[in-house]
């Protein structure tokens, strides 16, 4: 039933854009209504991997190019249906969009998309040094529906049309998928999205993939229309502004951005290149500027976020906020009490003369320790200690210098995020790193996937998560609009939606007021009753003191001491170089 109510939009706009295209019968406005959803289906081929990994392309013109040229030269030299090249350019789309990734990807931010932006320049000179300055595809009057040659128009058109709405139903299928949420997770936070168990290089990859097929898909589709292709026409960067230009205008990370842009943009360009082309050259290039200037001014993430924004506003004033207290109803409020020690089990985890130098500073050095089924390891020290640096390395963010980190008695040191949590290492962080687009539920189902075989088990996996910690009743809240405890709580349960062996905890107590922080340590109090393995990093000593089995003091990245709480709290080293004077006499009372 969900899947019809989605699918019944698109469908509408389909039918009712033939509609209007069908009682179209001068020849220009005609090729118009069929640019419109040309442009649109590459602004989703875009969309698909700038709008929802965040990494922006400036080149993806050489998807198209490939597309187009592949299909007009497969007609000229191998007399080949375009019904067979289309999908032919589409493979090659794909296999270019994976060769040019696989080293790309090592990239990031503007470095990104400044290479992204060198390979249809490359490609374009290639192809006018080969002597393919124009080419012209072959009239076939005598099997013209064979070789996609219609007489009336309107058949491209309604092509265009069944394409569009082809990458749509895709779009929005990969959209609330493992694949959508992979690549939005990866957008918002990478660094989470790999601390969650998701291969971020392969869900890119496959993404980057995907959208060269359709970019050259439609590019292909692109040369049947205009039966000449150029260079400069298929390749030139007014090409991969184009695609950036219809989704930034309407919307990244939205299957509706693409659509709205196209159908707002490529008829007022391509209307003032007819009226004012002449007296303007590059008018095209003017009206596309324009719109990015105003978008970035007025709607920076494009008009179908600024008026879903603004009907959520004004439904939200409408509808009465769930009171704080109906949310915190649902939150085990257990103080802390000092919690039964557990008895040495099996080793776990085990951290062996682990370092990490950067430069001359030795931010962790010689650190080795032991930690045991179900128990809660608590890691304190002054700032600067290394404390979550030795984290970054048992966790796969950075690489030891040397030292070993033993799972199982396997040894993963120097692995990547992702292998450390399919290994059974679930991590939060001290700055919160939330998908903020996402509601609660969607965070936590990321956190799921690296256990879940089916998307279905996922979401039950997550919803248990989120019970778990006590944020049920505001679930579909935004992430966006939660205070720092339910960011705290939600963070939580993504690292136990993956179903960790050993949990590792990041000063998951700071920003929050005493009784938030005790609400907190509750539920922290509760998993570990239920058999989680636990290190956390916190500066609040009082909670850690009742909460946790057994300390590990580090120092300029060393460790000075560790043992039973009563006892490191009580030796005079750690109160030199971290307890201070003060604590003494509060331990005292």
């Amino acid at each position: 039933m969900l899947r019809m109510r989605s699918l019944l939009p698109p469908l509408l706009f389909t039918l009712a854009y033939a509609v209007v295209s069908l009682g179209v019968t001068n020849s220009y406005y005609q090729l118009i209504l069929t640019l419109v959803p040309v442009w649109a289906v590459f602004g989703l081929s875009w969309n698909l991997l700038s709008g929802y990994t965040g990494l922006i392309s400036f080149g993806h013109a050489a998807f198209f190019g490939i597309g187009a040229y592949a299909t007009a030269l497969g007609q000229i030299y191998f007399d080949i249906s375009p019904w067979l090249l289309i999908p032919v350019a589409a493979m090659l789309g794909g296999i270019a969009g994976l060769l040019i990734g696989f080293p790309t990807f090592r990239l990031q931010g503007h470095y990104f998309a400044l290479a992204m932006l060198a390979y249809p320049l490359a490609i374009l000179y290639v192809f006018e040094w080969l002597g393919f300055q124009e080419v012209t595809l072959p009239i076939k009057r005598d099997a013209p529906i064979a070789y996609m040659q219609f007489a009336d128009p309107r058949f491209y058109t309604l092509l265009g049309l069944a394409i569009m709405l082809a990458t749509i139903v895709l779009t929005q299928m990969i959209e609330r998928s493992r694949f959508g949420m992979a690549l939005l997770a990866i957008k918002q936070n990478e660094a989470a999205a790999e601390a969650a168990g998701i291969n971020t290089l392969a869900w890119k990859l496959r993404a980057i993939t995907l959208s060269g097929a359709i970019a050259a898909a439609i590019g292909g589709f692109y040369a049947q229309v205009l039966l000449v292709v150029t260079p400069q026409s298929v390749f030139g960067m007014l090409v991969s502004a184009q695609a950036l230009t219809v989704a930034m205008f309407g919307g990244v990370g939205t299957v509706w951005g693409p659509v709205i842009g196209s159908v707002i943009l490529i008829p007022l360009a391509e209307i003032l290149h007819a009226e004012a082309g002449a007296r303007i050259p590059g008018i095209q290039g003017v009206i596309f500027g324009i719109a990015i200037v105003c978008v970035i001014l007025m709607a920076p993430e494009g008009l179908f976020w600024k008026l879903r924004d603004l009907v959520r506003k004004r439904s939200a004033k409408a509808t009465t906020d769930v009171p704080p207290e109906a949310a915190a109803a649902n939150v085990t409020t257990l103080k802390p009490a000092a919690r039964q020690r557990a008895a040495k089990g099996e080793v776990m985890l085990e951290v062996k003369n682990l370092s990490r130098s950067f430069g001359g500073l030795k931010a962790v050095q010689d650190v080795s320790f032991k930690l045991h089924k179900n128990e809660i390891l608590g890691i304190i020290g002054p700032n600067g200690a290394g404390k979550t640096t030795l984290f970054n390395l048992l966790n796969g963010f950075l690489k030891p210098s040397q030292g070993e980190v033993l799972i199982d008695g396997r040894n993963m040191s120097g692995q990547r995020p992702h292998v450390i949590c399919e290994a059974g290492i679930g991590r939060t962080f001290q700055v919160m790193r939330p998908f903020l687009r996402m509601s609660i539920l969607d965070n936590v189902v990321v956190g799921a996937y690296v256990r879940a075989r089916s998307d279905d088990e996922a979401r039950k996996m997550a919803a248990d998560a989120v019970v778990r910690v006590g944020l049920s009743a505001v679930a579909d809240r935004v992430a966006g609009e939660l205070s720092t405890k339910e960011l705290r709580l939600m963070e939580l349960a993504r690292a136990i939606a993956g179903q960790p062996r050993i949990l590792l905890l990041d000063e998951t107590l700071a920003g929050l007021g005493h009784g938030e922080a005790d609400e907190v340590v509750a539920v922290i109090q509760q998993l570990a009753r239920d058999g989680m393995t636990i290190a956390i990093i916190e500066h609040t000593m009082q909670a850690m003191v009742r909460l946790v089995d057994s300390f590990l003091v580090l120092d300029h990245g060393a460790v000075i001491t560790e043992g039973l709480p009563e006892v490191v709290t009580r030796d005079s080293r750690v109160i030199e170089a971290y307890l201070g004077k003060k604590w003494v006499g509060h331990a005292a009372n």
